[in-house]
């Protein structure tokens, strides 16, 4: 192994962190709509489960709501079931052609609650990242034990440090910008 391939690997590895964090906070309902909040939801459709997005279209008309509008009308009814089943904590409700979801406003202690997961799943994230960095040093010392100079493994060591500063920068910003989001009324 060279100094290249066990920081790229550990580059990597927390890039791939770094963006699940990104797309585990798109899930985190900021009070705003978004077409996100609907991820999890699944339907039966054709024999099959597909997500919402799936069976129909979902667009967001304006901040508070989210408009959902089957290709297939008989569908109404089975994604209305499917949401409320889903415990998303929204209410659905249709006029026979579509289905929309109203965003309530968050409660000043919903936020809170809200902060305190964001900050949950980036403690998660700060992990994996630091685990990606324990690895590459580890790979660094067995490297150097076969043969690699020693000041190209400490090197190498100060190395994986930077990219675990680097990351963790990009995933302080990416919770910082979500707080932000979610405590703004």
């Amino acid at each position: 192994m060279d100094t290249k391939s066990i920081l790229n690997d550990a580059s990597v590895r927390m890039q791939k962190t770094v963006e699940h964090l990104d797309e585990e906070l798109l899930n985190v309902r900021a009070g705003k709509a978004s077409v996100n909040v609907l991820n999890g939801v699944m339907v039966e459709y054709y024999g099959s489960q597909v997500p919402v997005s799936g069976a129909a279209s979902v667009t967001v008309p304006d901040a508070k709501t989210v408009l959902i509008q089957p290709w297939d009308k008989n569908l109404i009814r089975t994604i209305e079931k499917a949401i409320i089943d889903s415990n998303i904590g929204l209410t659905p409700s249709n006029n026979g052609e579509s289905i929309r979801l109203t965003m309530p406003p968050l409660t000043e202690e919903r936020r809170k609650e809200l902060v305190k997961r964001v900050r949950g799943e980036a403690e998660t994230a700060r992990i994996s990242l630091r685990n990606a960095r324990r690895d590459a040093v580890e790979n660094f010392k067995k490297a150097q034990k076969e043969g690699m100079p020693e000041d190209e493994a400490k090197d190498g060591e100060a190395q994986s440090q930077k990219l675990l500063e680097k990351f963790s920068k990009q995933l302080d910003e990416l919770v910082a910008k979500k707080e932000k989001e979610i405590m703004t009324v």
